[in-house]
């Protein structure tokens, strides 16, 4: 497993935005996932961490996508049974946002079992149901028609793409306000400590503007205020 309890504890109060900035500057642009957005009340105001436990989906074919599929052994029901506790399920649902890929049972049954969010670049169905059981939900947003009607389920613990982004079985997802960005899982730990800099740098410096201070120099800092970080930060007054 590649986050630690410890790890997981740093990254709850990293922002995406951090995330972000710390993965440019180790070569990777494309880890925000595009239409993930907050959706579900239990999603507004929180930062969740968990291991990507990946669902993919295909554009529907008549053939396979119908209501009989849903009792397959190769169903999102199978998948949902796999799931260990504390993961992020990440569905690639191809950006198709006029079929709900989950409803209200479903994600019921999702918190039931302690997973930590569901995450996708598709839609929901049963809203309201699903506002109820509780779980966190980035989405693109609500659909009625059922999941058969634009998608067929062909797998689970494959590689996908969700929001234009690479997610791999294992990969760590954050998400708060600002959505949900992925750190590949050979690159957590080094993620994670940069960042916890990148927060304190950041904290320092908002703390300078409190005081008046002018942005040239400091945001992003020069030689100059990169020392008086540092001293502050010796000092622990940053």
């Amino acid at each position: 497993m590649a986050l630690s309890a410890e790890t997981k504890a740093k990254l709850e109060k990293i922002t995406t935005a951090t995330l972000t900035t710390v993965l440019l500057k180790k070569g990777l642009r494309n880890v925000w996932m595009r239409k993930a957005a907050p959706f579900t009340p239990a999603a507004q105001n929180v930062r969740l961490v968990g291991e990507a436990f990946t669902l993919r989906f295909v554009p529907a074919r008549e053939d396979l996508a119908t209501p009989a599929s849903w009792s397959s052994p190769i169903s999102t029901r199978a998948a949902i049974e796999a799931m260990p506790e504390g993961v992020i399920a990440v569905a690639d649902a191809m950006g198709v946002t006029d079929a709900g890929i989950f409803g209200d049972i479903l994600c019921a049954r999702l918190a039931k079992r302690g997973v930590t969010a569901l995450v996708t670049d598709g839609a929901v169905r049963d809203v309201a149901g699903v506002n109820g059981t509780g779980l966190p939900v980035w989405c693109a947003g609500g659909a009625a028609p059922p999941s058969v009607a634009g998608l067929t389920f062909v797998s689970w613990q494959e590689p996908i793409g969700c929001g234009g982004v690479a997610v791999f079985p294992g990969d760590v997802v954050v998400c708060d306000a600002d959505g949900c960005v992925l750190i590949p899982q050979d690159m957590v730990e080094a993620v994670t400590e940069e960042s916890v800099e990148q927060e304190r740098l950041e904290g320092w410096i908002m703390q300078q503007v409190d005081a008046g201070m002018a942005l040239p120099g400091l945001y992003p800092a020069n030689a100059e205020n990169k020392a008086r970080y540092e001293a502050d930060k010796a000092a622990g007054r940053a």
